[in-house]
C-alpha cells in the first residue's frame, strides 16, 4: 500500500494544457519502467547486480530505479549535443569550485515528467518510494549557497535551452558530515561516493593533460613539493545530466577528477620504498579527494591553489576543444564562448587564457587580451575581505612560473592606464594592484577577474551598489561600463514544484500551471489573497507539510515537534555576520519572559536552526553548541517545556532543506546590513510560503520591495547606519541601557545554560562586549524582539497571516533563476537558446 509520504515525493500537479503539451511534444511516449518486454527496472536489477532476488536490498532498487531514468534520458542528452555539435552555437561555460545538487532521483523525475510512470511502477513493483529516495546521498560537491546557486543556474539554462557546461571538480568527500556531541560539532567524512552513482558517465577518452612546474615526493609521511622537476596531472571527466523541465534539453554538468599518469617507479617500489613509488599518484588523488580541504594550515593553502588551477586548466582545455571543433579562427572566440567565473576560485582562468592564446594560438598581446577579456566574464558573492582571495606571489613563481609573467604584464599595463588617468594618485594605484605588498607579496584574485574581464557583476542591488561603492571602489571607477547587478534566483521546479506538492497543487488549481517555467505568473494570485477558498487552501497545504516535516523528523531523529506550533527557522552556514547568535539571544528573552510571567500568552513555537561551521572556526562552533544547551535547557524546564522548542538539527544539506522549508511559518534573514550579499535561502522560504523576519540586507530588500514592507517585518540598522556607527558603537550602552538584553546575557554569563560546563561561553561575552561586538548583534536586539512580538500578533490573526503570506509567495516570481539567467545570457553572455531537434 502507498504510503502518505511516498504519495507526496511521487505526486505532482496535473491535468493542466501546458503540463500536456510538455507531455505530448517531448515527453517518454511509451517508456517502461516497469512490467514486461525487458522493463528497463527488472533488467537493471537483474544484470547490473547479478544476485539472487532475496540478496537485492534497497540500494540496487535505488541503482536499479535511478539507472531507468538515465536510460530514458540518455537518448534526449546524445541528440542535446549533437543539436550544439551541428548548429554551433555560442556556448555557455560556467566554472565553479561548488555545484550543491542534492540528490537527483526525484528532480529527473520531475523535470522528465515522468511522475505518473514512477507512482506506477513503484505501485507494481511494491517499493517504498520513501526508501529508495534515502538511499540516494546528496552529492558532496559544494557547501552553501554559492554552490546551490550553481545548480539552480543548471536547472535554468537547461530548461530554458541554452546551450551550456557547468565546470567543476569530483570531490570524492564532501566538506564534511556534521555530528552534535554534548552539543558540540564534530566533523566526520563524508564518502557519498562510496557506492557507485548510476548517474555520472565516465569520458576516458576526454581526459586532460596539466603540467605542473614541480613535482612531488613522500618525506616523513608528508606530500612535499620538489621544485625544479616538473610533474603532470591527468584531469578525468565525469559527466553528469542536467535536465531542463519537460526532458526538451539534457545539458551536461562536467566533474574533473584527479589521476596521475602511467608511470610507477619500479625501481623504488622494488627496493621497498612503496610509498615513495606511488608519491605522484598520492599526489593525483589528493588534489580532488575533499571540498575545502582547511585552509589555515600551509599545507591546505596549497592544495586549494593547485585544485583551482587544476579546474580552471582542464575546463579551458576541454572548452577549446570543443570550440576548435567548428571554429578554426581564434578571432571568433568570443563569439562563441562565454565563461562565466563564479566567484574568485577560478580567477586563473585569466592567465590560463592569455596562455593560450598566446604560446598556443600564438597571437600578439593585445589580440590575446582583447579576446581574454571579451569571453570571460565574473560573478563576486561576498563583500567580506577575508573572502577575497589572495594566493601568495611565491607559489605562482613555484609552480606556475609562466602564468606569473603574465599576471605581471598585465599589472605592469594596468598601473600604467591608472598612473596615465589619475596623475599623483599613488594610493589608488596601490589599491588596484594586482599585487598586495607586504612580507609575504600575494596576488589580488579579485582584482584579477575585474581586469581580465567584461563584466562583473554582484548578486543583489544592495551588494552590488557596496561591491562598486567600497569594496573595489578605484577599479569601478576605472571600469564603470564593466558593473551590473543580476540578483540571486532559486529554480522553482525543486524549490517549490518537487520539494511542495502541497502548495504547488493549490497554486496550480488557483491560476495553472504556466507558472512552473514562467515564476512571473504568480502574480495571478495577488487578487486572490483575500479570497477565504484561497486561505483556507493554503493553510491546508502548510499544515500538511509541517505533518511531514514532523512524521520524518521522528522517523529519522526520534526528535518530536508540535506540528500546530509556529515553525521559526534559521538555516544557512554559521558565521557571525550571519547572527545565528542574534537569533539565540532573542530566544533567551522569550525565555526569560515566561519564567517571569508563566501566564503569558503566548502562540507554541518551534525554533529550527541548522548549519555547518567551518572546521577551524571556534567561535561558529561555540555558538553551536550554545543553542544546543539553549534547546536542552529549555526542554528540562516543564514550565516552558510545550511553549518553546529549540532544535538544532545536523548535518543540513539540499534534502533537508527540501523538507523544512515547505513546512516552515517564519524565515529569519537576520545577517548584519551590508554583509550578506544577496542569500538564496530568504527565496525559498518566500517561495513557499513563510513571512520573513530580517534585516535590510541581501537580496530581502528586493524581496520586501515586490511583496510590500507591509508584508515582511523588517528591523535593524541599514548598511548605512552600520557604516557610520563603527566610529562610536559601543555594546555596552545597551547592556546598561536595555533591561532585557542585560537580563539575557546574565543569565548565559552566570553559566544557567551551561551548569555542568562553567565559563565555556566566555568567548560570546568576549564577541559581544569585551571585543566591541563587530557585528551589532546588541544593537539590533531590542528592534528585532519588536518585530518579532508584530509577528505574534499576526499570527494570532489567520486570515491575515494567510493573505500575506499568499502575497509573498505571489511576489516571489522575481526571484526565479530562469529570471536571473535570462539577464545573464542578454547582458553578459549574447546567448541564445538552441532548441534540440
Amino acid at each position: 500500500m502507498e504510503t502518505q509520504t511516498e504519495s507526496r515525493l511521487v505526486s505532482r500537479p496535473t491535468g493542466s494544457n501546458e503540463r500536456s503539451k510538455l507531455i505530448e511534444q517531448y515527453g517518454c511516449g511509451p517508456v517502461q519502467l516497469t512490467g514486461t518486454n525487458d522493463a528497463l527496472y527488472e533488467r537493471h536489477l537483474v544484470f547490473d547486480n547479478v544476485m539472487e532476488a532475496a540478496e537485492i536490498g534497497a540500494r540496487e532498487r535505488f541503482e536499479a530505479v535511478a539507472r531507468s531514468v538515465r536510460d530514458v534520458l540518455s537518448q534526449r542528452w546524445i541528440r542535446t549535443e549533437t543539436t550544439y555539435e551541428r548548429k554551433d552555437p555560442k556556448r555557455v561555460y560556467y566554472l565553479s569550485m561548488e555545484f550543491l545538487i542534492g540528490r537527483s532521483l526525484a528532480n529527473n523525475v520531475t523535470n522528465l515528467l515522468l511522475d505518473n510512470i514512477t507512482k506506477k511502477a513503484v505501485q507494481e513493483e511494491k517499493l517504498d518510494w520513501y526508501e529508495l529516495l534515502e538511499q540516494e546521498p546528496d552529492a558532496g560537491l559544494g557547501n552553501g549557497g554559492l554552490g546551490r546557486l550553481a545548480a539552480c543556474f543548471l536547472d535554468s539554462m537547461a530548461t530554458m535551452e541554452i546551450p551550456a557546461v557547468g565546470y567543476g571538480l569530483r570531490y570524492e568527500y564532501g566538506m564534511f558530515k556534521q555530528t552534535i556531541q554534548d552539543g558540540w560539532q564534530h566533523e566526520v567524512p563524508d564518502n557519498w561516493l562510496r557506492r557507485p552513482d548510476p548517474w555520472e558517465v565516465c569520458r576516458q577518452h576526454e581526459t586532460v593533460e596539466v603540467r605542473l612546474n614541480c613535482s612531488f615526493e613522500v618525506r616523513g609521511g608528508t606530500l612535499r613539493a620538489v621544485l625544479g622537476q616538473t610533474s603532470a596531472l591527468i584531469g578525468v571527466p565525469f559527466d553528469r545530466p542536467v535536465v531542463g523541465y519537460g526532458g526538451k534539453t539534457v545539458n551536461t554538468l562536467r566533474l574533473w577528477a584527479a589521476a596521475a599518469c602511467d608511470y610507477f617507479n619500479f625501481q623504488e617500489f622494488s627496493s621497498g620504498d612503496f610509498v615513495g613509488a606511488l608519491a605522484e599518484t598520492l599526489e593525483a588523488e589528493s588534489l580532488t579527494r575533499v571540498l575545502y580541504p582547511d585552509d589555515h594550515t600551509a599545507l591546505g593553502q596549497g592544495l586549494r591553489f593547485v585544485q583551482e588551477y587544476f579546474l580552471v586548466a582542464c575546463s579551458l582545455a576541454d572548452l577549446i576543444r570543443r570550440f576548435r571543433k567548428t571554429n578554426p579562427d581564434w578571432r571568433t572566440l568570443p563569439d562563441k564562448v562565454a565563461i562565466q567565473l563564479n566567484d574568485t576560485h577560478p580567477t586563473m582562468a585569466v592567465p590560463e587564457l592569455m596562455r593560450i592564446l598566446l604560446d598556443e594560438a600564438h597571437l600578439s598581446w593585445d589580440e590575446a587580451w582583447d579576446l581574454t577579456q571579451r569571453t570571460l566574464a565574473y560573478t563576486n558573492h561576498t563583500l567580506l575581505p577575508e573572502a577575497l582571495e589572495k594566493w601568495p606571489l611565491i607559489w605562482f613563481e613555484r609552480m606556475l612560473p609562466r602564468h606569473l609573467e603574465i599576471i605581471y604584464e598585465i599589472n605592469r599595463r594596468l598601473i600604467d592606464e591608472a598612473r596615465r588617468r589619475f596623475p599623483g594618485d599613488e594610493g589608488r594605484v596601490e589599491r588596484v594592484s594586482l599585487v598586495e605588498e607586504g612580507a609575504a607579496r600575494k596576488i589580488r584574485m579579485a582584482n584579477l577577474a575585474i581586469v581580465g574581464s567584461h563584466s562583473t557583476n554582484g548578486v543583489a542591488a544592495i551588494h552590488s551598489q557596496l561591491l562598486r561603492t567600497i569594496t573595489v571602489k578605484d577599479l569601478a571607477e576605472m571600469f564603470p561600463q564593466r558593473f551590473s547587478n543580476k540578483t540571486n534566483g532559486v529554480t522553482p521546479r525543486r524549490w517549490l514544484l518537487m520539494s511542495n506538492p502541497a502548495l504547488s497543487q493549490t497554486i496550480t488549481e488557483a491560476i495553472g500551471d504556466g507558472w512552473v517555467t514562467d515564476l512571473s505568473q504568480l502574480n495571478k494570485l495577488k487578487p486572490l489573497a483575500s479570497d477565504q477558498g484561497l486561505q483556507q487552501a493554503f493553510r491546508k497545504a502548510k499544515h500538511e507539510d509541517k505533518l511531514h516535516f514532523s512524521d520524518w523528523l521522528k522517523r529519522t531523529t526520534g526528535q518530536t515537534v508540535a506540528a500546530d506550533s509556529i515553525f521559526d527557522c534559521q538555516v544557512k552556514r554559521i558565521h557571525e555576520y550571519k547572527r545565528q547568535l542574534l537569533n539565540a539571544l532573542r530566544i533567551v528573552v522569550l525565555y526569560n519572559r515566561l519564567r517571569e510571567n508563566p501566564n503569558l500568552e503566548t502562540a507554541p513555537r518551534t525554533f529550527f536552526f541548522a548549519g555547518k561551521a567551518a572546521p577551524a572556526y571556534q567561535l561558529a562552533k561555540v555558538i553551536i553548541k550554545f543553542i544546543n544547551n539553549l534547546a536542552e535547557t529549555i526542554d528540562a524546564d516543564p514550565m516552558i517545556r510545550g511553549r518553546l522548542k529549540v532544535l538544532f538539527l545536523p548535518d543540513y544539506c539540499v534534502s533537508m532543506a527540501e523538507r523544512l522549508i515547505p513546512a516552515a511559518d517564519v524565515s529569519n534573514q537576520i545577517s548584519t546590513a551590508g554583509y550578506e550579499a544577496s542569500g538564496t535561502s530568504n527565496m525559498k522560504f518566500m517561495m513557499n510560503g513563510a513571512l520573513t523576519i530580517g534585516t535590510r540586507d541581501g537580496a530581502t530588500i528586493e524581496m520586501a520591495q515586490e511583496a510590500g514592507e507591509e508584508n515582511f517585518f523588517l528591523f535593524g540598522l541599514t548598511a548605512e547606519q552600520v557604516t557610520g556607527s563603527r566610529g562610536w558603537y559601543k555594546p555596552q550602552w545597551h547592556y546598561e541601557n536595555d533591561p532585557e538584553t542585560r537580563a539575557a546575557l546574565d543569565l548565559i554569563f552566570s553559566d544557567h545554560f551551561s551548569r555542568n560546563e562553567p565559563g565555556v561561553f566566555a568567548p560570546l561575552r568576549d564577541a559581544l562586549l569585551t571585543n566591541g561586538d563587530y557585528y551589532m548583534h546588541l544593537a539590533d536586539l531590542k528592534s528585532y524582539l519588536q518585530a518579532d512580538q508584530q509577528l505574534c500578533d499576526l499570527y494570532a490573526n489567520p486570515a491575515g497571516w494567510s493573505s500575506k503570506a499568499i502575497l509573498n509567495v505571489a511576489s516571489s516570481g522575481k526571484f526565479s533563476s530562469d529570471r536571473t539567467i535570462a539577464e545573464y545570457a542578454a547582458d553578459i553572455w549574447n546567448a541564445e537558446a538552441c532548441p534540440v531537434s
